[in-house]
């Protein structure tokens, strides 16, 4: 074991006894540290979350580990390495393993096995994320068909951003179409004759703000609108 586990902890300010306690479940192991990972790592270390990440590339976990609060070289494959790095004490999950099938499913698998409550995994295909969610992973992200997804959607059409919550729904950035101009969203019949709710609103030099019955859309505004995928998708298309 000792020649498959080399776990590093990194210096770290020391929390109060009060602090730990208030923060005990604020804690999320990342495990696969390539790009996907570093990025849900990096990103969960900014908004304060504490991040054991695991690879089991000795040189990655050196490279990356000053970043993180805590960083092990292990084979997560192996139950006995995570049970020594006590991620099954932990109540989410990251499984960032991608292009190793074999190793992906044998994590998520032995979490599962652990019993830890939430856990989410890195899929490469639709294939791979039905195993993963077959043996038990709670979440499943295919990152890598979500932004060619959102890229298709951005230069096939006039939407600014898209992004799909489920198979059949979504919400676009988009410029005002000239149907909501001039009168209250309330009075617009957006929703009725187009099955889509504007929610949001940016009026050019100002920030993004709610949209309410009483909003009145001008030429130039952003909107965000949500709805089923083919209907923000049609609603984009109207003339600008």
């Amino acid at each position: 074991m000792a020649d498959r586990l080399n776990f590093l902890r990194m210096r770290r300010p020391r929390r109060s006894a009060a602090d730990r306690r208030t923060r005990r479940d604020s804690r999320v192991a990342v495990i696969g540290l390539g790009r996907f990972g570093q990025s849900v790592a990096g990103e969960l270390i900014r908004r304060g979350w504490d991040v054991l990440g695991v690879d089991a590339d000795p040189g990655l976990v050196q490279k990356v580990g000053d970043e993180l609060t805590h960083a092990a070289a292990a084979d997560c494959t192996d139950p006995a390495a995570l049970a020594q790095l006590g991620v099954g004490e932990f109540s989410r999950v990251v499984v960032g393993i991608g292009t190793d099938l074999e190793a992906s499913i044998l994590t998520t698998s032995n979490l599962v096995d652990a019993a830890v409550p939430h856990i989410w995994a890195r899929a490469t295909t639709r294939q791979h994320g039905q195993i993963l969610e077959r043996i038990g992973a709670h979440h499943v992200v295919l990152p890598e068909h979500d932004m060619g997804e959102r890229v298709a959607h951005l230069v096939t059409g006039r939407m600014l951003d898209f992004i799909a919550f489920d198979s059949d729904y979504a919400l676009i950035k988009t410029l005002a179409p000239k149907v909501v101009g001039a009168v209250p969203l309330g009075e617009s019949r957006v929703r009725s004759t187009y099955g889509v709710t504007v929610v949001g609103i940016k009026r050019p030099g100002a920030d993004f703000t709610h949209a309410t019955a009483e909003t009145v859309v001008h030429p130039g505004d952003v909107i965000i609108v949500t709805g089923k995928t083919r209907a923000v998708e049609t609603f984009a298309e109207l003339d600008q």
